[in-house]
């Protein structure tokens, strides 16, 4: 996605957070000088419930972190500052609101969260809006993952195995870019995926610690699914006007394709409009 498109999902998803506010006379609000917010949350005693509500910029996610959360908020809209929420188990780190009377001058706001997550055991929720991600979820013990998102450009890798059960991995997404790679080390059960108009890549690298089942629900898209040549395998396909590619080493039936492997199992069925299906190793 160019920087060009970038900055019009922006506009969209500032002028979204206008909706509903008054006006009299619009008022622009234009960028300051650049404000960093040390985050540091305490782990709390027992497994955590982190919620990160994220609106438009860029968002960085990698584990190493001491606590359950720490890093920077840099913005230059003083409203953007990040409030920070814990109640019991559940912690919520979320943008502030940016109430507009007009918008601003859009070419300088800057709006980055840089954290860093901890190895203690957590369900994880990420809401965001047209923005930017990066994540590195390798070796965090997630106990459950979700992904709510507007247009957006990700790409999220889980570099190294996660150490706990995933009970569920569900990503929505609506017109965007995103690329999940090494799936495989998520350790999850059930993976839902369910997107709008876009680019997928889905890539199951990594060993999988047990049976998983992935369900892919998408409109008018270019999907890529990645499974490892070793890895035994069902893919569904149920479309009305796909183009679908696979490996001459899988098998075919009807819109079944199959992969003969070692150890656990991996099914995945596929519900799309229209658009491409390619499966690769």
């Amino acid at each position: 996605m160019t920087n060009k498109l970038f900055l019009g999902l922006l506009v969209l998803a500032l002028a979204t957070l206008a909706c509903g506010i008054q006006t009299d006379l619009p008022i622009s609000k234009t960028a300051g000088p650049d404000i960093t917010d040390e985050i540091s949350v305490a782990a709390p005693d027992g497994d955590a419930n982190l919620s990160l509500a994220f609106g438009a910029g860029e968002l960085y996610l990698a584990p190493g972190a001491a606590k359950l959360a720490e890093g920077t908020a840099t913005y230059n809209i003083a409203d953007f500052k990040p409030v920070i929420k814990t109640d019991g188990l559940d912690v919520s780190i979320v943008q502030g609101n940016y109430k507009l009377n007009g918008l601003p001058s859009l070419s300088n706001v800057k709006n980055t969260w840089d954290l860093k997550l901890g190895s203690g055991k957590m369900a994880l929720t990420i809401n965001a809006g047209a923005y930017k991600g990066f994540f590195d979820f390798g070796g965090l013990a997630l106990t459950s993952l979700t992904v709510n998102d507007g247009a957006a450009e990700v790409t999220a890798d889980f570099s190294a195995p996660n150490p706990t059960k995933m009970s569920l991995l569900s990503y929505k997404t609506g017109a965007s870019n995103v690329t999940l790679k090494n799936l495989g080390n998520a350790n999850f059960g059930t993976l839902i995926f369910e997107s709008g108009a876009g680019n997928y890549k889905l890539d199951f690298g990594g060993p999988l610690q047990r049976d998983g089942s992935a369900t892919i629900r998408s409109g008018m898209s270019n999907l890529t699914l990645v499974v490892p040549a070793n890895v035994a395998a069902t893919i569904k396909v149920s479309s009305g006007l796909s183009n679908i590619q696979a490996p001459s080493s899988w098998s075919k039936h009807n819109d079944t394709y199959t992969q003969e492997g070692s150890g656990p199992m991996l099914t995945i069925i596929v519900e799309m409009g229209a658009g491409n299906v390619q499966i690769t190793q």
